[in-house]
């Protein structure tokens, strides 16, 4: 579906990227983790097409990336970024409803009502989109993807639902909506790469855990074999004390992880 091949990006002296490789299969879920600057939003910003590195090659569905058009590309895959500004009061159904691209007409209509219902945001299709809250605008957007997503996968198949951060803005009740979701998308077919902070959310949607830093790929893998105690400390510099539950599913709470000095997350300072 889409492959990234000794991929590097620059800017100006630093590297953020470095010659990085990362392939993604039809009805694969792929979660990419790390530190802050370890490089995450620029690699699905390469996969996106938003950038082009300075070294490597991008292809999707076996052609160039480079070689799309912008609208082609539209077709093939959706992009839900980490921050979305909406400058105009456009209601949310007008905003999910810009996924439909020129489409019009009951099979548009559709798949707007599809999306809204999919994201619990029914009730205010008709409301404007900057007075809801942070995490309503979220949904709504995403349900803009899914529409745009649903549109391109009617005409060419199985396309590439990439994800900056989903569910930074969502309560508990809608980052479990956002797994079955994708989820359902990747039963379906499509390619789902979401950049996440939660390393748990991250083992419950992901088929395979990328973990980035310093620019690099330092593991990738099934959530069991990544997100280990060492992986932690080297990649995150972070101890930690217990993980793991029956089934086998990691499990990383704050209280569990004490930094590098040996004292608890939020805990109180030694007594000097």
């Amino acid at each position: 579906m889409i492959a990234a091949t000794g991929v590097t990006v620059r800017a100006g002296r630093a590297t953020l990227l470095d010659g990085v490789d990362l392939a993604v299969a039809p009805g694969e879920t792929v979660a990419i983790v790390g530190p802050n600057g370890a490089g995450k939003s620029t690699l699905l910003r390469v996969l996106s097409g938003d950038i082009r590195p300075a070294a490597g090659a991008v292809s999707l569905k076996g052609a160039a990336l480079a070689s799309y058009h912008p609208k082609t590309l539209s077709s093939h895959r959706a992009v839900l970024s980490q921050s979305i500004a909406v400058a105009f009061p456009f209601t949310v159904d007008e905003v999910v409803r810009m996924g439909t691209g020129d489409a019009h007409g009951a099979a548009a209509d559709a798949l707007v009502e599809a999306a809204l219902a999919e994201v619990d945001l029914l009730p205010c299709r008709d409301r404007i989109i900057t007075t809801l809250s942070g995490g309503e605008q979220h949904r709504a957007h995403f349900a803009r993807v899914l529409v745009q997503l649903a549109r391109g996968e009617a005409d060419h198949g199985p396309g590439l639902l990439l994800l900056d951060e989903p569910t930074a803005a969502l309560d508990l009740r809608h980052q479990i909506d956002f797994v079955a979701t994708t989820r359902a998308r990747a039963k379906a077919g499509t390619a789902v790469v979401a950049v996440l902070h939660d390393l748990n959310l991250a083992a419950s949607f992901a088929d395979r855990v990328v973990v980035m830093h310093r620019a690099r790929i330092a593991a990738s893998g099934p959530a069991q074999s990544v997100i280990t105690a060492e992986m932690l400390a080297r990649v995150f510099e972070v101890e930690l004390a217990s993980c793991g539950l029956p089934i086998g599913t990691p499990c990383v709470l704050p209280h569990m992880i004490t930094p590098r000095t040996g004292r608890p997350v939020g805990g109180p300072r030694p007594r000097s």
